[in-house]
Order: structure tokens, then sequence, then C-alpha cells
């Protein structure tokens, strides 16, 4: 009788996770039996009955009674009446952050973008755009302009390693804020940052926040409406 080799779990469990921030199991999308991946890996049974135990438990897969494991479904939660890091939200969830950095740049301020900061008409801003992935996965295409006054060292950040959002909570309290939601068709480039199909529904967050009475910045952040999802609470 052939004996299961013994494998680690992680690499079992690092397998596994590679296919779902690539892409190859989507979201809801059923996955092997237990006694199919033993069969892949050649491993033995408690060692993906341990991987896939960690990975339920890190929330990237749902294990159903009777039914088998199944890809969770990748929907970042944003709440409407607070503003939040990105980055702080994916890694609460117990998922891994990255970003891909398109263009960073100091440029003068066209007649919306100074109306919309408060600005004279070619006040120099600093444009930022970015995507910000999910285990692999693109969730946000992030187009800020912000005022270099109230956070003089942004040109010179490592997007891959801080978010302007964090930078901004950092040199300029939030004090006030705007938000306008929007349904929105993706253009040929949002859907290819995105990885969605051209003219899908996209979420757009039309942001605006203000501290000490002074424009820190105006964002448009783009979100595919299959994998984003907004609510809001209050209470008195």
């Amino acid at each position: 009788m052939k004996l299961a080799r013994t494998l680690p779990y992680a690499t079992v469990k690092a397998s596994l996770r590679e296919r779902i921030a690539r892409g190859g199991w989507q979201p809801g999308v059923r996955l092997p039996s237990e006694r199919e991946l033993v069969q892949e890996f050649g491993c033995a049974r408690m060692t993906v009955h341990r991987a896939l135990r960690e990975l339920e438990e890190e929330g990237l897969i749902e294990r159903r009674q009777g039914s088998g494991s199944f890809v969770a479904e990748l929907h970042p939660i944003s709440n409407l009446l607070r503003v939040r890091d990105i980055a702080e939200e994916i890694h609460e969830r117990g998922h891994t952050h990255s970003t891909r950095v398109l263009g960073v740049a100091r440029e003068k301020a066209d007649a919306t973008t100074a109306a919309a900061m408060r600005l004279p008409k070619g006040t120099a801003v600093v444009h930022v755009r970015l995507v910000h992935s999910e285990s692999g996965v693109p969730i946000q295409l992030e187009d800020r302009h912000v005022n270099p006054l109230l956070a003089p060292d942004l040109l010179n950040c490592d997007f891959t390693r801080v978010t302007p959002s964090h930078v901004l909570f950092e040199h300029a309290p939030l004090t006030e804020a705007e938000q306008v939601v929007e349904a929105v068709l993706a253009t040929k480039e949002q859907a290819l940052l995105l990885d969605v199909a051209e003219g899908s529904a996209l979420l757009m967050v039309s942001r605006r926040t203000v501290s000490q009475g002074a424009v820190a910045s105006i964002a448009r952040l783009y979100h595919p409406g299959a994998r984003y999802r907004l609510i809001g609470q209050f209470s008195v």
C-alpha cells in the first residue's frame, strides 16, 4: 500500500491561497474535496484538513456542512459615515493589501480641481493614481489630488508601503468629509486596471476631506460593483 508522504500543511495552504489570489478560483466556486486535494498533493488528509481550516479562519474560504469548501466572497465593506485607510480595512480581514502605482506627480490644478479644493486655478497640487488589491484581486482605483501644503512629504512617499490616506491622517487630521456615491460604467482603461469587462458597473465614491478648514484632498475611488459594497450606520 502506498503511504501518503509528509508534506507541510503550510505548503498546501500557500498553494491554495495562491490560486484564490490569482483568480484561478473565483468567489463562490466550490473547492476540490479533501480526498481530491489529498490525491493532488500526495499528502495526508489531516494536512489538507488543517490547511483548509486555517484558510477558513482567515476568511478566504467558507466550509459548509455536507457541501464542502467554497471560495469566500472578497467583498470589502466600507462605512459611508467613516473615512478609513483601505489598507487597514484589508488587514483587519486577515487579507493582504498591495498597491500598483500608476503615477505620482506635481501639477497645476485645472479649474474644476481648483474649485473643488477651494484653491486658485493653477495652484500646485499632487496628483496620485493607484490601484489597490486585496489578496491579489484589484478592488479600488484611486485618483486623488492633494494639497501639498498639508502633506509636504507626499512626493517622497513609497506608495507600495503606505497609502495617501495614511499620510493625510498623520499630517492633516480629518475634521470634515463629504462623500457622493454614484454608479458608473468602466472605461477601457478602468476595466483593464480593475480586471473587469469594459462597460461593467463600477461604484465611484467622490470624497473631499477637510482639515481645520482647508481641503486636504479630493479623490475619486472606483470599485468593481461585483466586489464592493458600502454600508452606513448611525445612532443617536
